[in-house]
């Protein structure tokens, strides 16, 4: 079993820009951005870097739904349990079913884009950035596409 070395690990330092980088929804690879043109759209490639967003594999992203779905049932420990310590021994079911749905339903799309980025930095820590991330895709013009059609 391959052990790795002290140098192959990625520094706290560096871990935390990537990470913070991240939370500030900017490029966790370089710091640039802005690198969403809508809430929940990324742009191809990094402004300032050139880094592929995406990393060209199928089901990239699965990692980032997976960040979503651990923010959201960390809140929800987190609410349930609060909630119940701030209203013990009577709790009021009736408000605690409806604030856990309304939470349940907001917090997915307000963590949204910092599931993607969250875990671009996490991905680029286990497998830092090649050659091949940082070639800009070629778009074809939309009157060839229109002419092969």
């Amino acid at each position: 079993m391959p052990s790795t070395s002290p140098a192959q690990l990625p520094s706290q330092r560096r871990v935390a820009r990537s990470f913070t980088r991240a939370l500030r929804l900017h490029c966790p690879n370089c710091g640039g951005g802005p690198i969403f043109v809508t809430w929940s759209r990324l742009v191809p490639n990094c402004p300032v870097c050139g880094l592929g967003l995406e990393r060209g594999e199928q089901g990239y992203w699965l990692g980032a739904y997976f960040f979503n779905l651990m923010a959201v049932e960390t809140v929800f420990a987190v609410w349930v349990v609060g909630f119940l310590v701030w209203t013990w021994p009577s709790p009021p079911w009736a408000l605690f079913q409806a604030s856990t749905l309304i939470l349940m339903l907001i917090v997915p799309f307000a963590f949204f884009p910092y599931s993607k980025t969250l875990f671009l930095a996490f991905d680029l820590l286990v497998r830092p950035p090649s050659e091949e991330d940082f070639i800009l895709p070629h778009e074809q013009s939309p009157r060839i596409r229109r002419g092969r059609q």
